[in-house]
């Protein structure tokens, strides 16, 4: 199985901030707690170990819940060892988190999950008096729901359309047998197609919420490799969070702390990281039907944005006490949510979630929670046999393909073109003459310096210019190729981003069928920090 990495910061896809955090730039240190080495685990697990939070009862809680949520889903031997395993001591998690999108939404949900599972393997032949779960953390709390209801299928937009409002793992799934109806006639014939058909509508048509589809869509595609999948909007896991939350209302420590670290981050010199994301005076969302809004402190009382319902100080800390499950944390508390409920070591996300993720360390520091390690997402691009074939026949190396679509056809295009068509080494030369010119003028007049100077800027811009033109030409004479390379460089980045940002998994499904998750199983190293190009 031929393949190649790239390092993240010679691919250009990704920001300064995570590739910095992946070379272990210094200046970055100070924002994560240890950096994903196998090594490392072992004080991770033991400061795991050592929180106050992970009692036997807690887990005892954790495991309960599971075993309620997987009622009514069919999974594996492995899955069910898994959630039992996590009652015990030395049982550790690994967590991806991801929106319920439609099917999955694009290729990365599968590169997050593989990514988990891997880790836990890797973590297990190290550490084997432990034990390493690999968790799916379902974003069912999360209200956008115009991020989730669609998916990309062969170019075209697969899209649920229905009233928007609340959070979305309670939405029912009425309504999705049109969209069934209509990607089912997009998937054609065969084997594989048949198999998509069966898998969406057993996920989509055959449960009453998203909640429930989502996971028996992991569930399915997972099982056999022991992932365990958790909605964590659930009362008796909330009730694990109550002091936090409580925390939160009252002294805003979240906002606090999360705030100084946007500011010693931006601070960083000769950086320019983008903060990812600013935190509210409260970061909690109020839960109700159809309903999810910010909890707002105003005059003394605290007011659920968008509706009626207003507290005191003390009926808030009651609501808290009596139905927990109505407090949601928002992007900035989320995190430290998952990190009390679970026994977790490591968090893997894509480089957005880890920049956010960045500025959490300290608000971590002052809950007095463990902060994980963090783990940037195996990418991966995938060519099928056909395309490798004719990229190699075209002369195009991997790394060419990375190139923005302007420039990767116009290096192509110097590249087997017949004629010279880099003007570098005639601006060299012009510039070496106007030395000259310059010297003559500084021992003559120095207000000739300025005319000297207008005369280079418009000889090398003819130059420019010529080049252009010549670049252009050669394109026009090698129009056949540049369209067998240009098709080539579209089907492998759609919309011109990467391919696991776009394509829906089915797509690659319908060419490789059951074999292509046992192949990313295969080839995704979680700890290589590079991007993987995989023919299949």
């Amino acid at each position: 199985m031929p393949t190649d990495c790239i390092p993240f910061k010679d691919i250009h896809y990704f920001s300064s901030l995570i590739c910095d955090y992946i070379d272990q730039k210094p200046e970055l240190k100070p924002f994560y707690n240890r950096f994903p080495k196998l090594e490392n685990f072992e004080d991770q697990i033991k400061e795991k170990s050592d929180f106050k939070g992970m009692s036997k009862a807690h887990r005892q809680v954790l495991a309960s819940v599971l075993e309620q949520q997987y009622k009514s889903v069919t999974t594996s031997e492995a899955t069910q060892l898994n959630i039992s395993l996590l009652k015990e001591s030395n049982t550790f998690t690994v967590t991806t988190g991801h929106q319920l999108n439609l099917f999955t939404g694009p290729l990365y949900f599968l590169y997050k999950i593989v990514s988990t599972i891997n880790l836990t393997k890797e973590l297990k032949t190290t550490y084997p008096d432990q034990h390493f779960v690999p968790v799916y953390w379902m974003a069912t709390e999360d209200h956008d729901f115009d991020e989730i209801n669609y998916f990309n299928f062969k170019g075209k937009k697969v899209q649920w359309n229905r009233e928007d409002g609340g959070a979305v793992g309670p939405f029912s799934t009425a309504g999705l047998e049109d969209v069934f109806e209509l990607y089912a006639k997009e998937l054609g014939v065969g084997k594989a197609a048949d198999e998509l058909r069966d898998l969406f509508s057993e996920a989509y048509l055959k449960h009453e919420t998203l909640a429930d589809a989502t996971r028996y869509l992991a569930n399915a595609l997972f099982a056999e490799l022991g992932l365990v999948i958790i909605d964590a909007n659930h009362s008796d896991l909330k009730r694990a969070f109550i002091p936090y939350i409580k925390q939160d209302i009252l002294s805003q420590v979240s906002a606090q702390e999360v705030s100084k670290t946007n500011t010693l981050l931006s601070q960083i010199p000769d950086t320019d990281y983008n903060i990812q994301v600013n935190p509210r005076a409260i970061n909690l969302f109020y839960l109700s039907e159809n309903s999810r809004e910010r909890i707002v402190l105003e005059h003394d009382r605290y007011s659920v944005i968008n509706t009626q319902k207003t507290f005191t100080k003390d009926e808030i800390l009651e609501e808290i006490e009596a139905f927990p499950e109505r407090f949601s944390p928002n992007v900035i508390m989320r995190p430290l949510y998952q990190e009390v409920i679970l026994p977790n070591l490591c968090y893997i996300g894509g480089g957005g979630e880890l920049a956010y993720w960045l500025q959490l360390k300290d608000y971590f520091k002052a809950a007095q929670v463990p902060f994980p390690m963090l783990l940037l997402r195996n990418s991966v691009l995938i060519k099928t046999k056909q395309q490798a074939k004719k990229l190699e026949k075209l002369n195009i190396s991997n790394r060419d393909l990375f190139y923005k679509r302007d420039t990767f056809i116009n290096k192509r295009v110097r590249s087997i073109s017949n004629i010279e068509i880099d003007f570098s080494s005639q601006k060299k030369f012009l510039q070496e003459q106007f030395k000259e010119m310059y010297t003559l003028a500084a021992q003559t007049d120095a207000s000739f310096l300025g005319a000297v100077k207008a005369q280079e800027r418009k000889q090398i811009k003819g130059l420019e210019h010529l080049e252009k033109r010549l670049l252009k030409a050669q394109k026009k004479k090698l129009a056949d190729q540049v369209l067998r390379m240009t098709e080539l460089k579209d089907q492998l980045f759609p919309n011109q981003s990467l391919q696991e940002r776009i394509v829906n998994f089915s797509e690659l499904y319908l060419e490789f069928g059951d074999q292509l998750i046992p192949q990313l199983v295969l080839n995704l190293q979680p700890l290589k920090q590079e991007f993987l190009i995989l023919n299949l």
